[in-house]
């Protein structure tokens, strides 16, 4: 079988939540990163047109784009270890999670922190050296046009200029962090589902990592600009928070020693 490649965006908690699935699964398979803005030119090829972003999973000779329909085609194609239960109900719970967290959280978490970081210069330089190839990472001006392009992309492409619409996600996001937290109260504390780690635990973890930016999470963020700092800061010290990092902790290190390097020419995701 021709070894699968994953089109994905290193800083994105989409791509993260298909490279943890890959990783869960010990899927050995490529990763390419191309440079932002281009990569929806690539993603509407790759799915001739049904899809303008990533992540897009190239998998038995499909282009698979969005996560869920990602984690869907790997449990199919390796269901050891599961990410759905086995049980109809618990499985219906799972993927209902799963949805209201790709939904109800995922934009909204976005646009708050692109609101915040598109005017944090030494942030966007930062996230911009990420994105670059090798070589260019340490060449300043290019360093610097990164940058300046990612801030006025984010702003182009998500629209994360209001107050009022970053406001509207900022409540957006603690009604889907009171969500986590109900679940959590529901069950044992450790799983929204069940008794055993599942695509519902994996895609709020996912998800939710901007607040606790866990080191087994994408290895792109320094310090939070400061009010986005002040918004995640009492999140991380409540419950929800503590199990977004033990989540990370302990479900998220196979990767180290299942997923190979991606090619020449594409940058590293976590």
């Amino acid at each position: 079988m021709t070894k699968p490649v994953l089109w994905h965006i290193p800083v994105s908690h989409f791509s993260e939540k298909a490279r943890w699935a890959l990783a869960w699964k010990g899927v050995e398979h490529e990763r390419r990163a191309p440079l932002p803005g281009a990569h929806i030119a690539i993603a509407l090829w790759l799915t001739r047109g049904a899809q303008m972003t990533f992540p897009v999973l190239r998998l038995d000779e499909r282009n698979i784009g969005d996560s869920t329909a990602i984690i869907a085609a790997l449990e199919q194609r390796w269901p050891d270890p599961p990410l759905y239960p086995e049980d109809p109900q618990a499985r219906a719970h799972a993927l209902e999670l799963e949805e209201f967290f790709d939904e109800r959280l995922g934009p909204q978490i976005r646009l708050l922190a692109w609101h915040e970081l598109r005017t944090d210069r030494e942030q966007m330089a930062t996230l911009s050296r990420t994105m670059l190839p090798g070589p260019m990472r340490d060449f300043g001006p290019a360093v610097a046009a990164g940058g300046a392009f990612g801030s006025a992309y984010v702003q182009l492409r998500f629209r994360v200029a209001s107050d009022e619409a970053a406001a509207l996600a900022g409540d957006q996001v603690l009604a889907a962090f009171e969500r986590l937290e109900s679940e959590l109260d529901r069950g044992d504390g450790e799983f929204l589902v069940g008794d055993a780690f599942s695509v519902a635990d994996l895609t709020a973890a996912a998800l939710f990592y901007p607040i606790v930016n866990p080191p087994e999470g994408p290895s792109v963020f320094g310090d939070a600009p400061p009010r986005l700092e002040e918004f995640f800061a009492p999140l991380r010290e409540r419950p929800g928070g503590q199990w977004i990092a033990e989540t990370f902790r302990r479900y998220r290190e196979r990767e180290t020693s299942t997923t190979a390097s991606i090619s020449t020419g594409t940058s590293n995701g976590s």
